[in-house]
């Protein structure tokens, strides 16, 4: 029997959360979509997925007028996104999804190409250690370097950028750089833009549940599995590898993005409630209809464009890139 808080922490209704409805034109392509996908759902997980999975992701529309190039930031190797009217001294850190075992820098270079294009702002896409060849501290190691390596590169405003696993990743980072700087006087990050994020790799939102069958594309199967091969007897509850349980005092501004057909819809729910009531600038957009990620589809849904509007307008602001 859930307690008085726990009932509070999964209602729907909260200062932060917004919610957009589901445009019909969306909903004949989501239906669409999940009648191709459905063949693929719980069954894209393991190390040999990695190819089918990067396929997928590689059908992202590309961003008109940017560039691609391979770089090491930090020592981690990754792809950069320049847009043609990038600022100079502004740097966006994309950190991939993909369960901590799937993804690829070269194969999310069209999503961060597209949040780079319409923020002004050069993008890197960081190719971190997956599992399970590399457990947990790796990914976060990874990143942690990436972030340290913009700012020796001399990024003076940095966001942080995310979907799924790597929207989880994207906020443990945010509080560690975020700590970092306050200890030792370094380069703040300015915002998170999150699609999406596993926070909880605990698995207790009730959403895993309660979406399961409205989900296309993610099983609990899957993100267990997952997250056993990425932590290797871990702590799921540690806020290094689960951001729900982290402190949230003094974090920079943040924008989530989440769709009603996910089963890590509490993921995002949860984590903005309990960041809000801290006092974080933080806004979860909760679309309605929309699958895992779904700003990936941009030119296909409607609420792909309204979102990466809304992204580009918060990172603009938070970056000076207006």
């Amino acid at each position: 029997m859930q307690s008085d808080n726990e009932k509070l922490e999964h209602s729907n209704a909260y200062a932060a959360e917004i919610h957009h409805p589901l445009a019909e034109k969306d909903g004949e392509a989501i239906a669409a979509m999940r009648t191709e996908v459905a063949p693929s759902k719980g069954k894209l997980s393991g190390s040999a997925a990695r190819s089918a999975f990067d396929e997928i992701q590689e059908k992202t529309p590309d961003a008109p007028g940017v560039s691609y190039e391979q770089g090491v930031v930090g020592g981690v190797p990754g792809v950069w996104c320049h847009p043609q009217n990038s600022h100079p001294g502004v740097a966006i850190l994309h950190l991939h999804g993909g369960a901590y075992m799937l993804g690829s820098a070269h194969a999310y270079r069209h999503l961060a190409g597209q949040v780079a294009a319409c923020t002004s702002a050069s993008a890197f896409v960081a190719d971190y250690r997956l599992a399970p060849e590399h457990p947990f501290p790796a990914a976060l190691d990874d990143a942690k370097a990436a972030y340290r390596g913009l700012v020796e590169q001399g990024a003076q405003k940095i966001a942080i950028v995310g979907d799924s696993a790597g929207g989880g990743l994207a906020l443990v980072l945010l509080s560690v750089a975020q700590s970092d700087a306050l200890a030792r006087g370094g380069v703040a990050p300015s915002a998170a833009v999150v699609m999406s994020p596993w926070t909880d790799l605990a698995l207790t939102g009730l959403s895993l549940q309660d979406h399961a069958d409205d989900d296309p594309l993610l099983t609990r199967e899957v993100l267990s599995m997952a997250g056993a091969s990425y932590l290797q007897g871990h702590d799921p509850h540690d806020p290094l590898v689960s951001p729900l349980y982290g402190s949230f005092t003094g974090l920079p501004p943040i924008q989530i993005h989440v769709g009603t057909s996910e089963v890590l819809l509490d993921d995002t729910r949860r984590y903005a409630k309990r960041t809000h009531a801290e006092g974080v600038d933080v806004t979860a957009h909760v679309w309605e209809g929309m699958t895992h990620v779904f700003p990936g589809n941009v030119r296909t849904l409607n609420a792909a464009e309204a979102a990466l509007g809304m992204i580009a307008a918060f990172l603009k602001g938070k970056l000076g890139t207006c």
